[in-house]
């Protein structure tokens, strides 16, 4: 069952215009419907409604709201569970939603009208499929299918005129053959002008999940069985699509691609992402947590080399490529004043005991050395170095440190091999060794 927390607010009096309504079914699923303002930086929250026995809520909108894109966010996490909708500041949107049927706008022409078009191209698409899965010679034929596919784009974009719908009806706008095309000319048309209609600086779009869905698309779903040569190509088409000038919208759909590909585990594209573009457009565009963020990735990526730090004791200073004599390493970022790292390194030490070929090597994270000095005698067979200005620590950033304790198993060669999330993860990859 999913269920949001509840939050308190305070409102000054408002003049309201319309309102936005809903039925969430099951009704039991859910509690409350909070509102959001979606901008191309985020979100900005409105308010909130508590959903009654039957699942229903009604937010009513301040007169002065702005016509736009809004969120509705319905559980958590609130990324996940959540739906766009647009407000022209006319209409009362209403809509059901279940988690099966996901939702279905009963009011606002704005909504039904993007709705309705949608439904529609997808049936003149499925028509076109049938075509060229039955025959696709059929000259005649093909001029019938593509007529109903101008005719409906012609229809509803006459529709949409003077509507904040026609920005997505229009980017929608497809590829449109205008004589005979077999299915492979057809599809590398398609492919072609994929990105055509679309307006990457139209702040409705971007304030959406228009584009982001149009890119995931387009990277993900317009080959089969793409190798990552034909990926790397694809991402290529995606920069080049996105005008410089759209310099922030640009280096957003490039960050959620190569979010896309860490997520799936695909160092080398992450990293072709970063390299050939992400890196150069965070730094132009002045994005430094997002420079940080993968150049650390890129740091740290499995099949990697580790990167090196000095490691200081009383008797000699040495460094992490220099330590020699095992054929595995272990190292672990910690703190003395971390409760969790107190709790497993204990169990680090007994997991190693009795595995005379991984060595471990403990980097403390700290603010002051009193308390680590004291910790690390209890692991005279770990080899210990001390990293002052703990989370200021430049060590901390070149391994992308967000939490402690963190794992990363090396071989000989101090290449990386595995990033344990958990001691129980770290559990399973060192019993193999």
């Amino acid at each position: 069952m999913k269920k949001l927390v509840t939050f308190l607010f305070i409102f000054p009096l408002l003049a309201f215009g319309q309102s936005v309504k809903g039925t969430f079914l099951p009704a039991e699923d859910f509690t409350y419907a909070f509102l959001y303002e979606a901008t191309p930086e985020g979100a900005n929250y409105v308010s909130h409604g508590e959903l009654n026995t039957e699942g229903q809520f009604e937010i009513k909108i301040d007169s002065s709201a702005a016509p736009g894109i809004y969120k509705i966010v319905y559980a958590t996490p609130p990324e996940e569970n959540n739906f766009d909708f647009i407000y022209d500041g006319r209409e009362t949107v209403a809509f059901k939603f279940s988690q099966e049927n996901g939702v279905e706008f009963t009011e606002s022409e704005e909504n039904k009208l993007w709705a309705s078009y949608i439904k529609s191209m997808d049936m003149v698409n499925q028509t076109i499929s049938n075509y060229y899965q039955k025959d696709g010679k059929d000259k005649k034929g093909f001029n019938a299918v593509f007529k109903v596919l101008k005719d409906t784009q012609t229809s509803y974009e006459a529709l949409a005129s003077g509507r904040l719908a026609s920005a997505f009806i229009t980017a929608n706008r497809p590829y449109i053959p205008t004589e005979y095309e077999d299915y492979n000319t057809y599809s590398k048309n398609v492919k072609k002008h994929y990105f055509s209609q679309i307006d990457f600086s139209n702040y409705i779009l971007q304030s959406s999940t228009f584009l982001t869905n149009r890119v995931i698309s387009y990277v993900f779903n317009m080959v089969e069985n793409p190798t990552d040569d034909t990926y790397k190509t694809l991402v290529d088409d995606v920069y080049n699509a996105i005008d410089d000038k759209d310099l922030e919208i640009k280096t957003y759909l490039l960050e959620i691609v190569w979010q896309r590909f860490v997520t799936a585990e695909n160092n080398d594209l992450a990293n072709y992402i970063t390299d050939k573009y992400l890196l150069n457009l965070a730094n132009t565009s002045g994005n430094k947590v997002l420079a940080e963020t993968i150049t650390s990735y890129k740091n740290t990526s499995i099949g990697t080399k580790a990167p090196n730090f000095e490691i200081t004791s009383s008797s000699n200073t040495t460094s992490l490529h220099d330590v020699k004599g095992s054929e595995y390493y272990l190292l672990v970022f910690w703190s003395s004043t971390c409760g969790h790292c107190l709790n497993e390194l204990p169990k680090v030490k007994e997991l190693v005991a009795d595995k005379s070929n991984i060595k471990v090597i403990a980097f403390g994270l700290e603010e002051e050395p009193s308390k680590w000095t004291y910790e690390i005698k209890k692991y005279p067979d770990f080899v210990h170095t001390i990293g002052l200005g703990k989370w200021e620590n430049p060590i901390v950033k070149t391994y992308g440190i967000a939490a402690t304790p963190m794992y990363f198993l090396l071989s000989s060669d101090k290449i990386i091999m595995s990033k344990p999330y958990s001691f129980e993860d770290l559990e399973v990859v060192l019993k193999s060794l």
